[in-house]
């Protein structure tokens, strides 16, 4: 049976903007163009017709689905295959499979609204249309130009609402894929069998991410000692998050391999020169070495703020910083002289990346600089504070003092030893 559709009139095809209803276009697929009910005029919501163009088979059907085609109106009893078209019989579709036809419409046309078109006798094969992915279904013997208007638009907006909501939920598992990379990039601390105690806090500044361009790490080798290390990679992107991640795993190795000092900060430098998306792109790097028992340490900066040090009845201060070398990737060749410092018996120790200590202090341009972080650090040890609930301390208070976020990453790690 031929499909009730009105003939199709030359009107120019605009293209439509994604979220117009101005000015649909209907594709109508179906074998018999010559017969059928003539509906006078289909018109949209706001009064204007609906643009008709017509095709007798699925190849026709794909050489005339360009974008500005809103929906499709597909006649179920359309015989499926390349070929099939007018003079093949009415047919029931595939045999095997009755829904071919349906099918393939909805490979070629994704993106579109599907309606199907069938007999009033057929309203279970209708419906299950519908299960296969069709937006709805219309009876011959019921259909008009107002009921067909409305069911474009139906279908239209539905098939948007589907397209949105696919897109959401698609977002959401790449958000959660992310999230679970990244999280398995974070370091793992390996202190088995150290008596020093381990915390950290780590703030990207890239929006809804988890790792930004600093990085850092604490492995404990087999002679006992315990190796630290913080570092930043200039800039805030995926590159450079990425890039800092290679450093970190990186130092590990080399770290676990025996390197120390300047013999791995140049190494690593190697990596960094031939890992950088551009040569413009350098790391700042603080290496602590703590000796197996406890009491003094070995100390590297390439270019990063001096770690923090705060020993029972004495204020904290940061540990000597002159003639540290240049940050990774600026000079060739560059040394990186390691310096030796006492801790004592009880020591907690802090690295910190710059984005701690770069965020503004109200509304001027003053910064907290490093000795506005010691005052701050002061403070919070004075009320008690230590291990974790310094950090959340310090980060969320260097958050407050700069009026919200902070734009840098943030990383700082703490490392405790409480001689018993």
């Amino acid at each position: 049976m031929p499909v009730p559709v009105p003939r199709q009139r030359d009107i120019p095809s605009t293209e439509s903007g994604p979220g117009a209803m101005s000015s649909l276009t209907l594709l109508v697929i179906e074998d018999d163009p010559a017969g059928g009910l003539t509906v006078p005029e289909i018109l949209d919501a706001d009064g204007h017709r609906i643009r008709l163009r017509s095709a007798r088979n699925l190849t026709e059907a794909a050489r005339l689905l360009t974008p500005d085609v809103n929906c499709v109106l597909l006649d179920l009893s359309l015989p499926h295959g390349p070929g099939a078209g007018a003079g093949s019989g009415s047919g029931t579709g595939d045999a095997a499979d009755p829904f071919a036809a349906l099918r393939q419409v909805l490979r070629i046309a994704p993106r579109h609204a599907v309606l199907v078109l069938t007999s009033e006798e057929e309203a279970e094969r209708a419906a299950e249309a519908v299960r296969v992915g069709a937006q709805d279904f219309l009876f011959r013997d019921e259909l008009d130009g107002r009921l067909l208007s409305r069911a474009i638009r139906y279908a239209v907006e539905r098939k948007r609402a589907d397209i949105a909501q696919y897109k959401l939920a698609e977002s959401k598992l790449r958000a959660q894929e992310n999230a679970r990379l990244e999280r398995g990039l974070l370091p793992h601390p390996l202190l088995e069998g150290s008596d020093l105690r381990f915390a950290a806090r780590y703030r990207p500044g890239r929006s809804r991410a988890l790792l930004g361009g600093d990085f850092y790490d604490t492995v404990r080798t087999p002679d006992g000692t315990v190796h630290a290390m913080i570092g930043d990679v200039c800039g805030h992107g995926p590159d450079e998050a990425a890039l800092g991640v290679e450093l970190r795993i990186a130092w590990r190795a080399l770290t676990l391999a025996g390197l120390s000092g300047d013999d791995l900060l140049a190494t690593l430098q190697e990596v960094l020169e031939v890992e950088r998306p551009c040569e413009e792109i350098f790391a700042t790097l603080c290496t602590v070495d703590i000796a197996p028992d406890g009491r003094r340490a070995g100390l590297c900066l390439a270019g990063h703020p001096a770690p923090l040090i705060s020993r029972p009845g004495r204020p904290a201060r940061l540990l000597p910083y002159e003639n540290s070398g240049p940050a990774l990737g600026l000079l060739p060749r560059a040394r990186w002289p390691r310096r030796q410092v006492e801790l004592g018996g009880t020591w907690s120790l802090m690295l910190y990346t710059d984005g701690l200590i770069e965020g503004r202090i109200g509304p001027g341009k003053e910064r907290l600089g490093q000795d506005g972080m010691v005052e701050m650090i002061n403070r919070h040890l004075a009320d008690g504070l230590s291990g974790e609930g310094l950090l959340e301390a310090s980060v969320t208070e260097a958050r407050r003092l700069n009026g919200g976020e902070l734009t840098d990453d943030v990383a700082v790690v703490l490392l405790s030893r409480a001689e018993g």
